[in-house]
């Protein structure tokens, strides 16, 4: 139990993370810190009430729906009589007259730029500053050191010439695409003298050994050296081609990371102060080496008139805040009750974003001034609402001004889905990010209609209706509230960090959708991402896309019931196994070593990367069938012992690994597991973070 001290009346903070804040965040500031605090203690006053209500409400509306559903057994579903009952009770709202958001101070990479997006665990600082810095990265290394090539690998043991020479030529290939020559091919330049371009405004600057040249807003830097191994061979001394890849990264205080206690957010809290001041480094261990990542500086060229040009070195960075259903004991109330974690989220991050506001890093992350606060898993435009409420309150403390602070919507619950332009409306002065979640969206679609049926199989997910319709309404509605030229419209995460070819392949789909940004694993997959948003025009896409229709309430709630489904014993084991190894595989690192995120191997052994989402997604599946009768406890428990077995197997490597199998009763990780399935029903919204929390936290204490 951490020690807590009163820091005015009616607020107790852990003693770190108040010396933390008043030291590290408020002296630079130059904010007093019993002003701070007593301001703090008035917000909290306001805004923990409001915040309880509207989880109360959440749990009415599931409560109603639930009863619906029970009462309609057995009976069709009938759209206009759904809705009809939705509106009634106040799921569905009616939508706001049209309207465009206003937000200003927007920066260019979020506004008017076109690229990839990491989304990378705040308490993990190597990977923190590998995202920070993955704003430009090496194609060629991409190519040469992944399956996205279709060529065969590097043969061990040094630079292997035959790779590098296929890589070479897919570097050609890739100019010609984006920075056609007038005359000829890529393939054909000496790199006597500038390129000769098709169009002679993408050549934008030159340095000694390096050319930059630029399509759809984005920057290509090549690398002129013939005394690498790779220069040596290439007929115009090419040595790379670098691409500017991750325009933007969201810090993750959220999904991808174990916190649940006071120790777990200081943490947190300082290794995001440190990548806006610019002083976050990280020294580890690779490949039998010492090394020391530190954040990147900015990029110096001469345009062709001989003026200087300076590039942004990193990736205009976003915070993830937590939603607002969890609470945390590094802050207590009075009665020692914990306060909204969402709130103190939103505190503390946007105090530490107000150094960047006051130039008081090596860097600057906003040059326009803003701060960037993603908020997840909001439920419909009331609790939107709430959050505009809440960055107001925010600014005041901290005497910023109004809309500084910026938001991003995760359009990923289906209440917020079914009310995306009331939702965006209600955030309509300070929106910069909208973005689908399938994963969580799903989860939700699972647990709303919980009482309705069983569902179908989790892999017929992707093709079901209201998929198509969800993926589609929120980037019409997004471009009809005139979100293009100002926001982000976000997809979501290729999971496979190993598979680039496949990324390669289908991910284009993104930009086609009019997608401005998307996520990706990993630095090297924003490089190979990037390729596509230099063949794509997504504001082009944008203005084509922007006269289509939305696709109507009724596809986006089509229930995704198995009716009719007859599954076999064989069948009905094969999903149990699968959702209970990819949920076991997850909650044996959240629980026994505190990793929210990593690449976990799924049934066949091949790594994706998973977060809470997955589990989510997993343990209502189950829990859904579990209750409909399509399987029973007993086949639960017998796939969560085997697959226990399987993931024991497959971290066999991991000396910090605690097997499950054989301690069914001891392994807290085990027990964490069944409960997110055997009490999953009843969990608030089918949200993992309840269960998680407390079995982490009696880790810990256990430790």
């Amino acid at each position: 139990m951490s020690e807590h001290r009163i820091v005015c009346a009616g607020l107790q903070v852990d003693a770190a993370l108040a010396s933390f804040i008043e030291t590290e965040v408020l002296a630079p500031l130059g904010k007093d810190a019993g002003a701070f605090w007593h301001g703090f203690a008035a917000l909290v006053g306001t805004f923990t009430p409001r915040n309880r209500a509207l989880l109360a409400k959440r749990d009415s509306l599931q409560a109603q729906i639930d009863e619906w559903h029970l009462a309609r057994a057995g009976k069709p579903m009938d759209q206009a009589e759904y809705q009809g009952f939705l509106r009634e009770i106040g799921y569905l709202v009616p939508e706001p007259a049209p309207f465009a958001v206003t937000t200003a101070n927007v920066d260019a990479e979020i506004a008017t730029m076109a690229g990839p997006q990491l989304v990378v665990p705040v308490l993990n600082a190597r990977f923190l500053l590998n995202a920070a810095n993955a704003r430009w990265g090496s194609l060629y290394d991409a190519w040469y050191g992944t399956d996205a090539l279709d060529a065969p690998a590097a043969r061990p043991g040094g630079y292997d010439v035959e790779r590098g020479a296929a890589v070479i030529r897919a570097g050609r290939t890739f100019l010609d695409l984006a920075v056609p020559l007038a005359d000829g091919s890529w393939a054909d330049w000496d790199g006597v003298g500038d390129p000769a371009l098709s169009d002679p405004a993408q050549l934008l600057a030159r340095k000694p050994g390096g050319l930059l040249l630029s399509r759809n807003g984005l920057h290509i830097e090549l690398v002129i050296d013939r005394s690498t191994p790779v220069g040596a061979g290439d007929k115009a001394g090419i040595s790379d081609i670098v691409l500017e890849a991750a325009l933007t990264a969201i810090v993750d205080l959220e999904d991808s990371i174990a916190a649940v206690d006071a120790e777990d957010k200081l943490a947190a809290y300082r290794n995001w102060l440190g990548v806006i001041r610019g002083d976050l480094t990280d020294t580890f261990e690779k490949s039998g080496r010492t090394m020391t990542r530190a954040l990147n500086g900015d990029r110096a060229w001469t345009d062709l008139n001989g003026r200087a040009l300076t590039l942004p070195g990193r990736s205009l960075l976003f915070v993830r805040n937590v939603g607002h259903l969890m609470t945390n004991p590094a802050i207590l109330l009075a009665d020692g009750s914990e306060i909204p974690e969402g709130i103190m989220d939103a505190v503390i991050t946007s105090a530490v974003g107000a150094h960047d506001v006051a130039s008081l890093g090596t860097y600057r992350n906003s040059r326009a001034g803003s701060i960037y606060i993603v908020k997840p898993k909001m439920h419909g435009p009331e609790e939107a609402g709430f959050t505009n409420d809440l960055f107001d309150a925010v600014e005041d403390l901290l005497g910023l001004p109004r809309f500084t602070v910026k938001v991003g919507v995760m359009d990923e619950e289906r209440r917020t889905s079914a009310n995306l332009a009331a939702c965006i409306h209600a955030v309509k002065e300070r929106i910069v990010f909208i973005n689908t979640g399938f994963l969580d969206r799903t989860g939700d679609e699972i647990h709303t209609s919980m009482r309705a049926g069983p569902m179908i199989r989790k892999g017929a997910m992707k093709a079901s209706g209201w998929i198509a319709a969800y993926e589609k309404r929120n980037v019409l509605i997004g471009l009809g509230a005139g979100l293009s030229g100002k926001a982000q419209i976000g997809k979501g995460m290729w999971a496979a960090p190993d598979l680039m070819r496949a990324m390669v392949l289908e991910k284009t789909v993104h930009p086609k959708a009019g997608a401005n940004t998307a996520w990706v694993p990993s630095p090297t997959a924003a490089v190979l991402h990037a390729m596509h948003y230099h063949e794509i025009d997504v504001f082009g896409v944008q203005r084509e896309l922007a006269s289509e229709p939305v696709p109507p309430l009724d596809a986006l709630l089509a229930i995704p019931l198995a009716d009719g489904a007859n599954w076999s014993e064989d069948e009905v084991r094969q999903e149990l196994d699968n959702n209970a190894q990819g949920l076991l595989g997850y909650v044996v690192r959240w629980i026994d070593q505190g990793v929210g995120c990593s690449k976990v191997p799924d049934i066949n052994d091949v790594g994706l990367m998973e977060d809470r989402a997955t589990l989510r997604i997993s343990s209502q599946h189950m829990a859904n069938w579990l209750l409909h009768g399509v399987c029973s406890r007993e086949q639960v428990l017998d796939s969560l012992q085997r697959m226990a077995a399987k993931v024991d197997a497959q971290n066999a490597g991991d000396p910090h690994y605690e097997p499950m199998a054989g301690n069914w009763e001891t392994s807290m990780a085990f027990q964490a597991a069944c409960d997110l399935v055997f009490k999953g029903v009843e969990q608030p919204s089918g949200y993992t973070e309840p269960l998680l929390h407390a079995w982490r936290r009696r880790k810990k204490a256990a430790a």
